[in-house]
């Protein structure tokens, strides 16, 4: 809730007279109305006299109005000579200025909650002379990665091993969603040393995802370690999503854990649509209906047919261009969504909702940018 009223009291927003507007009514080049000048409003001062009918006094942007004036005329539409002052435009009340509380008033809510503060709220509140605010804490957010074919990064892989690509993009996606990051390295396919490492992670987090490998093997592994981990456990095994079918998702005695797959497009894909979103609920944030929250998105004409299976949600890597109209053109970038570099190159993902079987060349398409 605002504490003070602001403005707190009617000041103008340029240079120029303060006035009656009423004694402006008519004015024009060929017939100006005339005022006398009765002084000046200091910048930063309260008005020494209310504003007699008849007359104008000196205003610039910011001053304080003087009682009775409710209306600005601008210094380009006037000439002064002497204390006399020729007005060349009419003007209206509440023209050039602003009132009393027309930025807000003490009691009125200015955020709901779960906002998240930008550049201009930060100055708002300064404006009401709020210096401190309790806000909510940053959810911490676990990301573990597993897989006896999966090195750090700063390792050169052996043939057959691949570098750990999910642990940075998923945290780069939580931290950019608003959470904190704790990174719990890479444990290899070993039932006790993935389960003892899951527990120490959820355990320091609110929430915690975990990078399975690429084998079917090891998804089971990364289910049964998942089951363990608190009641009710496992709640989904497997979603209506491509790339990303493989996604677990489940509750832990109260704190969310997700399974995503190892392929680092899907992994991308599950972390924008499921695992921002519920970082996003932590902080108290209200969600979509459909979860999407505020993804960033354009509408775009598809510029091939796309092809697609009712009853899963396809997302498919694009290039956009703007045609001579400068309308956006989405053209589906085929057979390469399971490499890095394709969605390098790519840019955004065309999302193919769940009851749509395909989309002809030429048709409206929702193209994500995350």
């Amino acid at each position: 809730m605002a504490a003070e009223t602001l403005p707190a009291f009617r000041r103008s927003v340029m240079d120029g007279f303060a006035v009656h507007a009423a004694d402006t009514f008519g004015a024009s080049d060929g017939a100006p109305a005339y005022l006398r000048i009765a002084g000046e409003v200091c910048m930063g001062r309260v008005p020494d006299e209310p504003l007699r009918a008849g007359t104008a006094v000196v205003v610039h942007t910011g001053a304080m109005l003087p009682a009775g004036a409710d209306a600005v005329v601008i210094l380009e539409e006037t000439t002064a000579r002497g204390d006399d002052l020729e007005i060349w435009r009419a003007v209206a009340p509440g023209d050039n200025m602003v009132d009393v509380g027309e930025d807000v008033r003490a009691g009125e809510p200015i955020w709901d909650a779960g906002h998240r503060l930008r550049a201009q709220d930060l100055g708002a509140l300064h404006a009401l002379g709020v210096m401190q605010l309790d806000v909510r804490r940053k959810p911490v957010v676990a990301v573990l990665s597993s897989g006896d074919e999966v090195v750090t990064p700063s390792l050169r892989p052996p043939l057959g091993s691949v570098r750990d690509v999910n642990a940075i993009t998923l945290a780069a996606t939580i931290e950019r969603a608003g959470g904190s990051v704790l990174a719990c390295g890479i444990v290899g396919d070993d039932a006790a040393a993935l389960l003892a490492a899951a527990q120490d992670a959820l355990a320091r987090a609110d929430m915690l995802v975990l990078s399975a490998g690429s084998s079917v093997s090891a998804r089971d592994l990364t289910a049964r370690t998942i089951a363990q981990l608190g009641a009710p456990g496992v709640l989904v095994h497997g979603v209506a999503l491509r790339p990303g079918k493989p996604t677990i998702l489940a509750l832990c005695d109260g704190k969310p854990v997700i399974g995503v797959p190892g392929n680092p497009a899907s992994a991308l894909v599950v972390a924008w649509r499921f695992i921002r979103p519920i970082v996003h609920r932590l902080l108290g944030a209200p969600s979509s209906e459909d979860g999407l929250d505020d993804a960033d998105g354009i509408e775009a004409r598809l510029t091939a047919s796309l092809p697609s299976r009712a009853g899963r949600e396809d997302y498919v890597p694009a290039r956009l261009e703007r045609d001579a109209d400068g309308a956006w053109g989405a053209t589906p970038l085929f057979g390469m969504s399971t490499l890095i570099f394709s969605l390098v190159r790519c840019d955004g993902w065309i999302q193919v909702p769940l009851a749509v079987a395909g989309a002809a060349a030429g048709a409206r398409v929702h193209v994500i940018r995350p």
